[in-house]
């Protein structure tokens, strides 16, 4: 960024117009910036060993021109062998850029730092932009995150999913906090996060206040919860909501199993446990899981005790057949975490709360708008049944 002056003044010498050069400078930038959209979203560089068998590649190019105040820019759009990356530095179809502050809310929301911002528009339009004022500028996006916490739910969730993921924050030092996260599924089948908060540390306590807060927005009625083993977290639910189900996700139910047992027996018991969590009747599964249990029972009580104290087994067993694989785990908002972590890693921690609110905000959005697009596998074709489980559990 520091020879942009010279070359500036280079050009001017050789009679290209001030237009000309922008142009070409902030085809460069744009193209860079696409190039590296890819490599952040495959997560390792061209040509990294780490990338062979990694199970996406990059797939090629294709071309768009886009108009801006300068002239038309001819951008390179980067693909990936499976089709997954969507690149956000132009919105898809569009041929016009935005003006300059949107530009950087909508950098800022894809985990690009406010320092790689400054940089970035200094290249671009030729005069600088101090990290203090890009930080301003992503300030006005406090409206959104407000309006966010505040808007009124759905009347009606067929399931509500909660879990953590950490992130680093900056009080008066830098430290790993919590952000709840609840993502509900409406009866036709369209996701939503319904709200996220930041606490220092995951608590139950942490999510009956999330719940009751949702409950005051709208959302009066729940069938099921679906969490991991956090202590409270069960009765925290069906404090707010003493109608709704709650299930534990039988994917950290299989980790704490693997917790307990010698490494040397672990794929075996793993095996065993597979049928129960598989089956798509609650008699069967309750025998297998004492069939089960009584196969460990001498080796490894504490597995068997686990379970024994555990009310939340089953639960999903009472959905129809073609939902119960959604109902069973917290997959689905851990894939939200995942996607989260993919940029937040470029901000290594957040200066404080507040700045971490607006980046999940915006995340959130974004990813509502994809869920109100695309029903959930399997919801389709069960529309009576699920009327039916409300008109049973709220009527």
């Amino acid at each position: 960024m520091t020879n942009f002056n010279t070359e500036l003044y280079t050009a001017l010498a050789q009679g290209i117009s001030l237009d000309t050069f922008i142009r070409s400078e902030l085809e460069i930038a744009m193209n860079q910036l696409l190039q590296t959209e890819l490599t952040v979203f495959l997560d390792y560089e061209r040509y990294d060993p780490i990338g062979y068998n990694s199970g996406n590649s990059r797939n090629g190019n294709y071309t768009r021109t886009v108009k801006t105040k300068y002239g038309e820019v001819c951008l390179t759009i980067p693909r990936d062998r499976n089709g997954d990356f969507n690149q956000q530095t132009i919105p898809p179809y569009k041929r016009q850029t935005d003006d300059l502050e949107t530009t950087i809310l909508q950098l800022y929301s894809k985990g690009i730092t406010t320092s790689e911002i400054a940089d970035l528009i200094e290249k671009m339009y030729g005069h600088a932009y101090t990290p203090q004022t890009v930080s301003y500028i992503t300030q006005a996006i406090e409206t959104s995150v407000d309006e966010f916490h505040k808007r009124l739910l759905s009347k009606r969730y067929l399931a509500v999913y909660g879990d953590s993921t950490y992130l680093n924050v900056r009080r008066d030092s830098v430290s790993k906090e919590a952000l709840h996260i609840l993502i509900g599924i409406t009866p036709e089948g369209y996701k939503e996060v319904l709200d996220y908060r930041i606490y220092p540390q995951e608590s139950a306590d942490n999510y009956r206040e999330m719940l009751k807060d949702i409950q005051m927005r709208g959302c009066e009625e729940v069938l099921l919860f679906i969490t991991d083993g956090l202590t409270g977290i069960r009765d925290a639910c069906l404090e707010v909501y003493p109608k709704a189900m709650h299930q534990t996700c039988w994917v950290h139910l299989q980790r704490n199993v693997s917790r307990l047992v010698r490494a040397k027996d672990r794929k075996e018991i793993l095996e065993q446990l597979k049928p129960v969590y598989q089956a798509t009747e609650k008699s069967v599964a309750i025998d297998l899981l004492e069939n089960f249990k009584a196969s460990v029972k001498k080796r490894y009580p504490k597995v068997v005790a686990m379970f024994d104290k555990n009310k939340s087994l089953f639960e999903f067993l009472d959905f129809p057949r073609q939902i119960q694989r959604s109902l069973y785990t917290t997959n689905l908002i851990e894939g939200f975490n995942k996607h989260l972590k993919r940029y937040t890693r470029r901000k290594e921690q957040f200066p404080n709360e507040e700045s971490l609110d607006r980046f999940v905000c915006s995340q959130v959005i974004e990813y509502n708008h994809k869920g109100i697009r695309r029903i959930h596998k399997g919801f389709d074709i069960v529309q009576s049944e699920i009327e039916t489980l409300f008109e049973e559990k709220y009527h």
